[in-house]
């Protein structure tokens, strides 16, 4: 059953607040009133249309992403299945189809290999998902057990589960974003890493206990560390046990992928075997990983209790 403890970001570490952005975009588009919030169950997704039809609509419902291309002889077979299955949520979830043909850029940044590939986005994050043709049973056993996940996160996470709309009423309209973080998603989304960090360094000189610039700014550090990184090569170095940059860049690869709490173990397991100038330099860099994470992620109470106990 997918684990929704912790999701993997969408995006790597280009956004690992996604959850938390997602859901101020959603009480913007509430704000506008029910209409604007209600969508079809079936929505053909572009490289302009992403973050409104599956990132911000994924914080109220579960979204099927089916990432096809009318090249791929697999894609005419399984999107039929996908939409008839989701069809049959009653719209509890969403179906949003990308041409990866005409949107490569989506595929790209979700490092697609394949086609048809199937991911599951749920408050911001891709959770789950397939890469390969499965037969109708199997892909509704597959909903099933995504919508059994999202069920058990709201019952553990109840202050997360979207209030029932409500006819007439409207939602308090947000404050305007920061312009320091318009303008660093801006540059993110351009690519800018440097004109991003200069705006979250803006911000956190005005506001330095402000949590958005923090974990962007600590993304965009996770973003250059990894950027040239080759698995493969990080995978043979590990063979050293003293090399304790592979390390430290393994747990960054991890991070990106959405494994945070093996991240932090890994981390957590070079402190407790060094000392002096690496012991340190491994815990500065668990806690750049952990201002990624909202201050109240579960993940992070529990690394750092084993943090203190590693060092103490």
């Amino acid at each position: 059953m997918a684990d929704f403890s912790r999701p993997g970001s969408l995006y790597g570490a280009i956004d690992l607040g996604a959850r938390k952005q997602a859901l101020e975009s959603q009480a913007r588009r509430e704000a506008a009133g029910p209409q604007a919030a209600s969508s079809a169950t079936v929505v053909d997704v572009t490289e302009e249309t992403f973050t409104s039809d599956v990132i911000d609509r994924s914080v109220s419902v579960p979204v099927v992403l089916d990432l096809w291309s009318p090249r791929a002889p697999g894609s005419a077979q399984l999107s039929p299945v996908l939409e008839k299955v989701v069809g049959e949520t009653g719209g509890r979830a969403v179906l949003a189809r990308v041409n990866v043909d005409a949107s490569p850029q989506i595929a790209q940044a979700l490092r697609v290999q394949a086609v048809p590939t199937v991911l599951a986005i749920f408050q911001g994050q891709a959770v789950t998902g397939f890469q390969q043709v499965l037969p109708e049973q199997e892909v509704r056993r597959w909903l099933d057990e995504l919508m059994a996940a999202v069920e058990q996160f709201y019952q553990a996470n109840p202050d997360a589960r979207p209030p029932a709309a409500e006819g007439g009423q409207e939602a308090p309209a947000e404050p305007p974003a920061d312009p320091d973080l318009v303008a660093a998603e801006e540059a993110i989304d351009k690519g800018d890493l440097d004109a991003a960090a200069a705006a979250y360094e803006r911000l956190l000189a005005r506001a330095p206990g402000n949590e958005d610039a923090k974990m962007g700014l600590a993304g965009v550090g996770l973003i250059r560390r990894t950027a040239d990184a080759d698995p493969a090569e990080v995978q043979r170095r590990l063979q050293d046990p003293s090399d304790i940059d592979a390390e430290l860049l393994a747990a960054d690869l991890q991070m990106l992928s959405g494994a945070v709490d093996e991240a932090f173990e890994r981390i957590i397991q070079v402190v407790k075997r060094t000392s002096g100038d690496e012991r340190d330099k491994a815990r500065r860099h668990l806690l750049d990983l952990f201002a990624a994470l909202p201050a109240d992620d579960p993940s992070l109470a529990k690394a750092r209790r084993a943090l203190s106990s590693a060092l103490f």
